[in-house]
């Protein structure tokens, strides 16, 4: 097996991803902002420590899978949101996926193959309010991603992406800390649960691998339906098959 690197790979989604990579065989690298074991720290919103990181890890190989994971939220109304607010999540979110999709492409262009996956949300397609320039920025990775696999499929590169639904993360804490949000979001969701950081490596490891090797510019939102649910949390009278008024007041759904 090949390379593969991981951005925000030091905890949550990405460390999942990371692990579910080796257990495959590849040689994981993890770039993280934030120091720890085993980590490389690389900040993504900068290109010239992007490029850096790139040509250390290019000197052990090519580069064969990308993991576009890094991400960044900040919440507020939009009437709020500061354009240095605004600006810094789209800088993590959408410059930092195209900074390493540029700079570890090029070792991918010259092998003639590769494996990007763009990690978006289910924000990318649903919009999600009070979080200023977060489903903006996801939007315009999914727009990235189709343009990445238009140009570079010819060259034998393909990008897809991955939209997580509800997951509890260490990053999320401040939504997640609170048993009764939680319960009311796992109840929001037509299999009844919250995602976990595994439920996403593992269709992040399938897009990485021979397995789909004819899908490229595709999405897969792994939300357990969420974001096709709607009609199933609008609540019906007693005798209409489907939520009940009582349902929602008992937070079941």
């Amino acid at each position: 097996m090949g390379i593969a690197v991981v951005t925000g790979g030091g905890r949550g989604i990405g460390a999942a991803i990371a692990t579910r990579l080796e257990r495959d065989g590849h040689r994981v690298h993890r770039l993280d902002q934030l120091p720890g074991e085993g980590v490389i720290t690389c900040d993504v919103t900068d290109p010239a420590a992007v490029e850096r990181v790139a040509s250390r890890i290019a000197a052990d190989g090519p580069v064969e899978i990308l993991v576009n994971n890094a991400g960044h939220w900040r919440f507020g109304p939009l009437e709020d949101v500061s354009p240095a607010d605004f600006r810094a999540v789209i800088d993590v979110n959408l410059m930092g996926t195209f900074h390493c999709t540029q700079a570890f492409g090029r070792s991918m262009i010259a092998a003639g193959r590769g494996s990007i996956v763009n990690i978006v949300s289910i924000a990318a397609y649903r919009a999600n309010p009070m979080v200023g320039a977060y489903s903006p920025s996801k939007a315009a990775v999914l727009a990235l991603t189709e343009q990445t696999a238009l140009e570079w499929g010819p060259r034998g590169i393909r990008c897809n992406a991955v939209g997580p639904g509800l997951v509890p993360t260490p990053g999320t804490g401040a939504v997640y800390d609170d048993p009764r949000v939680r319960e009311v979001r796992a109840g929001a969701v037509p299999l009844r649960r919250l995602g976990t950081p595994d439920d996403v490596a593992e269709v992040v490891a399938f897009f990485a691998s021979d397995r789909a090797g004819y899908v490229n510019g595709q999405v897969v939102y792994v939300d357990g339906g969420l974001s096709k649910g709607l009609m199933t949390l609008l609540p019906r009278p007693a005798d209409v098959p489907g939520p009940k008024l009582a349902d929602r007041d008992g937070g079941a759904s």
